[in-house]
């Protein structure tokens, strides 16, 4: 666990732009259960390299695709344990893995994006690949 105060910034960087942070396994469960349409989950991390790369990318596939995921959902990772945890269970059957990025449609979990993934690639690389996977699983927003 980090010192809360450590945290503010990392929280922020996903919360300023209308990420809904989930911080106990009642919450994950609340927003997963019985879940419509897309959720887009970000397992956010401390880690300098990958999540430095992985917010900025999340956030920059969210405002460039022109389909949009119907919730922006995330945990973080040596910051919310049990939460985190909750939510690894919603993300088998993969194993954990800080930063990763998760689509859901419908409660079921359609493309997922791993650390060794999202490692060594920038973050305009991981918002082009989000773009596309916005574009294949999300319903574009009518007039």
């Amino acid at each position: 666990m980090y010192p809360p105060h450590l945290l503010v910034p990392m929280r922020e960087d996903l919360t300023s732009v209308g990420f809904q942070e989930l911080t106990t396994p009642a919450e994950v469960d609340s927003a997963m259960t019985d879940q419509k349409g897309t959720a887009l989950v970000i397992v956010n991390s401390v880690c300098g390299c990958a999540a430095g790369a992985a917010r900025p990318g999340v956030k920059a596939a969210v405002a460039a695709s022109p389909v949009k995921p119907d919730q922006l959902l995330t945990v973080f990772a040596g910051g919310d344990p049990e939460a985190t945890a909750r939510m690894r269970e919603y993300l088998l059957p993969y194993p954990p893995s800080s930063p990763s990025i998760a689509l859901f449609k419908d409660g079921e979990l359609v493309h997922f994006v791993e650390r060794h993934h999202i490692e060594g690639r920038s973050a305009q690389m991981i918002a082009q690949h989000l773009v596309m996977v916005l574009d294949e699983f999300c319903t574009p927003a009518t007039a």
